[in-house]
């Protein structure tokens, strides 16, 4: 938001945003609560989630500069869940105070727009890989996405620890298709693992498998 408004609009920023944390595993948005602001993550990783019949589906994560909350402007209730996966620095903008940023800043609004299209754009993919991809394909996809996501760290690992609870919930599978499948990718030797972290050791092996 300060990255595209006016500079000074600065000022009307700084008196209207709140900043807090939010510690790992707190629940910052319930799904059906009434719509309140949106928030910006400054550091850290939330999962934004909503229930999908008696499961749950993780749409997205969001990490340092991400948006969310954001598809309330145009409703009265919250469509999704948000949880903070570790601790996690917030900053957060009350509805009212966000549509006039919106209105008045250009920028900011041409920004939404495009980040709208390509939200839109990346659910209409998840959606289609529930639908026609096989678990296996959706691991592989989750895989290299946290990657281009999170980036890897100094010992070549994901830079993102996620439960394989969260991983099943983000493709869209069983906790023990999950498991099994992710043995499966050790075993071809695609990934290792070390506990919650991930390796990629073959990305031309999983693009083969997201390809079939």
């Amino acid at each position: 938001m300060c990255q595209h408004s006016l500079q000074e609009w600065h000022p009307a920023i700084a008196a209207h945003k709140k900043n807090f944390i939010a510690k790992k595993g707190e629940v910052i948005i319930r799904e059906g609560d009434p719509v309140t602001g949106v928030y910006f993550v400054t550091s850290g990783n939330v999962k934004v989630h909503k229930q999908w019949g008696d499961k749950e589906l993780i749409l997205r994560f969001a990490n340092d500069g991400a948006i969310f909350g954001h598809r309330g402007i145009t409703t009265s209730a919250f469509p999704i869940s948000a949880t903070a996966l570790e601790t996690t620095s917030l900053c957060f903008v009350e509805i009212d105070f966000f549509k006039t940023t919106v209105k008045v800043n250009h920028d900011l609004a041409y920004g939404l727009l495009l980040f709208y299209a390509d939200e839109l754009h990346a659910s209409e993919k998840k959606m289609r890989n529930l639908a026609l991809m096989s678990v296996k394909g959706r691991l592989a996809t989750a895989i290299i996405g946290l990657k281009d996501q999170f980036g890897l760290n100094q010992e070549n690992y994901l830079n993102v620890e996620l439960s394989r609870q969260d991983l099943a919930a983000y493709t869209g599978a069983t906790y023990e298709t999950v498991f099994r499948t992710m043995n499966e990718l050790v075993a071809e030797n695609l990934i290792g693992l070390n506990g919650k972290m991930i390796t990629i050791r073959d990305e031309a092996g999983l693009t083969e498998i997201i390809n079939r």
